[in-house]
């Protein structure tokens, strides 16, 4: 039986719940390891108040949120000391893969984690993974020294297994989909794990972790009770700038053509109806959660025959419950509305990214035409399911004129919600090495975080200009 120490380093400071940590903790538990949790969310010093940022500048609506959550005045680095001093963790681990991959600063945990971590006094393993070790293990270890194991890819199975063998750790260097050195320093690469092809293999996620606090979130000027959830994995989509096209080349052979990966069947992956409608219940029952934030990468690619069973179950219930989803233009039609109606889903987001057609297609390997966009928009409003629109900014080679062109795109689509991030270099895709190679960006940066900052150089468009566009952006959509 091991002791696990898992570390939430999210510096956003308001209501998410990583879905890695929910994932990690049943299957942990499952096989009688003790698990506990040290969440970095509410401490005051810590944070960069994303939400405060970001309703400020509109992308936000205005909510009572922030005169319920009380912030931790304490050191974090005293408070995670005494965490550890007293729960004495045969394992430190604070970052990993899940369909939580995109946003909400999730790319960045394994520095910030590490910012933690390497300050305080403790004998634990300490092991990570996620996106970027996913990515370039060879990097992240000659970046952040005092890492013992980084795990690639997914870690659920591999995690556990490492908990396993924690009593013979020797054994551990024999577990697959793990990076670490060597005594000498040299770096060893395992072999690849095999991917999680049966998510129900996962007992349900367990949330009990979190603070009660978490689990309030603003949406739309109100405050509702919410989790993070998965119900799918992987993306049929290969998008130039995207994280998953990193767990692509990990898992697949990434043949890809018109932005579409070729052999998807292994790689996209669901829980079965029963186990989503079961796992949905009980956090309603258990912490009288409302808003389900589907973190899936597309929603309408989920097996279609999972989600039509799934509506059945909902429909015949009585759950108080609505879903906020994201998926692409090309599936929202007449049919699939009328499923997402039946699915309780509240509230849409797509990617626009760019207005300029040919950028999507040329640069960001992202096919969606105009004309599939706005019928798609026109429909979730005439089915009175709100609408959010994504946007980039900063992006290689994107200018002013294209933002603003975006911006007066976003004013022809008249969504209910826009937002806007700043470009982030994901290292290790095609975008990132374009922007390294047009001078942009360095070959590897730290503190990438598309909500809160740029760390661009770009000669097309300076920060400054960005911070602006950041700043105004939704109000120039609304304020017509």
């Amino acid at each position: 039986m091991g002791k696990i120490l898992l570390i939430n380093p999210s510096k956003w400071g308001r209501g998410i719940t990583p879905i890695w940590i929910a994932s990690h903790t049943s299957i942990l538990r499952d096989s009688n390891h003790i698990v506990e949790l040290f969440d970095s969310t509410f401490f005051q010093e810590w944070t960069d108040n994303e939400i405060k940022f970001n309703t400020a500048n509109k992308q936000y609506r205005a909510s009572d949120y922030e005169n319920l959550i009380k912030f931790d005045q304490n050191d974090i680095l005293d408070s995670l000391q005494k965490k550890i001093d007293n729960f004495q963790p045969d394992i430190i681990f604070w970052s990993a893969v899940s369909s939580h991959i995109h946003g909400e600063g999730e790319y960045v945990n394994i520095q910030y984690g590490y910012d933690l971590v390497s300050k305080i006094k403790s004998n634990s393993l300490l092991i990570t993974g996620g996106i970027q070790a996913t990515a370039n293990p060879e990097k992240i270890l000659e970046e952040f020294k005092k890492i013992d194991f980084l795990i690639r890819g997914e870690s659920e199975l591999v995690l556990k297994e490492i908990a396993n063998s924690i009593e013979n750790k020797e054994m551990i260097k024999k577990v697959v989909g793990l990076a670490f050195k060597d005594k000498g320093g040299k770096i060893v690469i395992s072999k690849k794990q095999k991917i999680i092809s049966d998510m129900d293999l996962i007992p349900n996620y367990d949330y009990s972790l979190f603070d009660d606090q978490i689990f309030l979130r603003s949406y739309n000027g109100e405050v509702l009770r919410a989790v993070d959830y998965e119900m799918s994995r992987g993306c049929i989509f290969t998008c130039s700038y995207c994280v998953e096209t990193i767990l692509q080349n990990y898992y697949t052979d990434n043949k890809k053509k018109r932005g579409v990966l070729q052999s998807p069947k292994k790689y996209l992956r669901n829980k079965s109806a029963k186990r989503i409608f079961d796992e949905i219940n009980d956090l309603n029952r258990k912490f009288q959660i409302k808003l389900f934030r589907c973190q899936d990468t597309n929603f309408l690619t989920i097996d279609r025959n999972v989600l039509i069973e799934l509506s059945d179950l909902i429909d015949s219930s009585n759950l108080d419950i609505m879903f906020y989803i994201e998926t692409r233009p090309e599936g929202i039609n007449e049919y699939t509305i009328q499923l997402l109606k039946k699915l309780k889903v509240d509230g849409v987001g797509m990617g626009i990214e760019i207005a300029a057609e040919g950028f999507r297609e040329e640069s960001l390997n992202r096919y969606a035409s105009h004309d599939k966009i706005v019928k798609a928009f026109q429909l979730l409003k005439d089915n009175n399911i709100k609408r959010t629109a994504y946007n980039i900014i900063g992006l290689p080679n994107q200018t002013e004129e294209m933002i603003k062109n975006t911006i007066n795109y976003n004013r022809k689509l008249k969504p209910d919600n826009v937002t806007v991030a700043y470009y982030s270099p994901y290292y290790g895709t095609d975008e990132q090495k374009k922007s390294f190679e047009v001078g942009d960006f360095n070959n590897y940066e730290m503190n990438v975080d598309g909500q809160i900052r740029s760390v661009s150089k770009s000669s097309k468009i300076s920060i400054e200009k960005l911070d602006f566009y950041k700043k105004n952006f939704a109000k120039f959509v609304y304020e017509i």
